[in-house]
């Protein structure tokens, strides 16, 4: 029989999988939906074109309105999606590997009982699917209230910024920097931990089995018991002053990566481009951020960096206090 320590790795590798090929792919998917439709600025651009054509379709003070809303729009759009991309990506594997350490012990501990082995079994088919589904919290209820709050942070960074002013690659580096820092900033006491998760999961879960299902199924509840144990453990990892520290480093690394690739697109003097110019290209930026996990290279870069690797490790090996 091979070590602990080897069937531990191999386990956890495992786990890795699941997350790399069910639970992230469905929650980027309906990510990408939501801010796309959300935060689209088709309309609006349309709007500027009639009123090209036709100088009275549209006043110069509902111009000036127009523009200032593609603006925000397309600055919130590019920042929600690298914020919920990272966000998501490191949310799931915590849920991965959390859930993964658990079926270990249960697994070594069953091996003292068939009673407990067949009860481990049983949460399995029904827990795990429930507590694996909270990663589509953010997208089925928090989305509308997630948005808003970063239109508000990018109307608050870009409102001395006019159309016509240059912009370098930079500028719009620290521009971008400054919107999820004021975003972050305006979630006090850690509680941009809630566009995550649930107040109440065993409750939010519950609504959707009803809503699946069609009925309330009270066998159930030992799930939801177990639910709440691990969104618990969930919690206290996303709270964490280590997961603060990967999330921001993972952050600011896309940051960078997104605006390079921006810089490759595009050919900009010294001085920089009008930020008019720039949005449309700032814009299409959240296209590559919520491709789907297996085409996505801004996930994968975050996967790779030495520090995460080490933090998801250190927490399959060492999980948090029971509450």
């Amino acid at each position: 029989m091979l070590p602990f320590c080897c069937r531990l790795q191999a386990h956890f590798e495992k786990v890795k999988r699941i997350c790399d090929t069910t639970t992230l792919p469905l929650a980027m998917h309906h990510l990408s939906d939501k801010i796309t439709s959300q935060l689209d600025i088709s309309k609006l651009t349309d709007k500027l074109r009639q009123a090209k054509v036709d100088s009275s379709a549209l006043t110069p003070k509902e111009k000036y309105e127009t523009w200032e809303e593609i603006k925000i729009k397309s600055f919130a759009k590019i920042v929600s999606s690298m914020w919920a991309m990272t966000l998501l990506s490191l949310y799931v594997r915590v849920q991965v590997t959390i859930l993964g350490r658990h079926l270990y012990l249960d697994f070594a501990q069953g091996t003292n009982g068939p009673q407990l082995q067949a009860e481990s079994d049983t949460f399995s088919e029904n827990g795990h699917r429930s507590f694996l589904a909270m990663a589509d919290y953010l997208v089925t209820d928090k989305i509308t209230g997630f948005l808003t709050q970063m239109q508000r942070a990018a109307t608050e960074v870009l409102k001395e910024k006019q159309l016509k002013d240059r912009m370098n690659m930079d500028q719009v580096l620290q521009t971008v920097l400054q919107i999820l820092d004021m975003f972050m900033g305006l979630s006090e006491d850690n509680s941009w931990i809630n566009y995550l998760v649930p107040e109440n999961p065993p409750v939010y879960a519950q609504l959707m089995a009803v809503s699946s299902s069609g009925f309330d199924d009270s066998s159930l509840l030992n799930d939801f018991r177990k639910l709440d144990q691990l969104m618990s453990e969930t919690r206290i990892v996303l709270a964490s002053d280590d997961f603060r520290n990967i999330m921001e480093r993972s952050l600011r690394k896309i940051a960078g990566v997104v605006v390079e690739d921006l810089g490759v697109q595009i050919v900009t003097p010294g001085s920089g481009l009008p930020l008019a110019t720039l949005l449309p290209k700032v814009d299409h930026l959240s296209s590559p951020l919520l491709e789907e996990p297996n085409k996505n290279k801004h996930i994968q870069i975050i996967r790779s960096m030495p520090e995460v690797e080490l933090f998801y490790t250190l927490l399959y090996t060492n999980m948090p206090p029971e509450t």
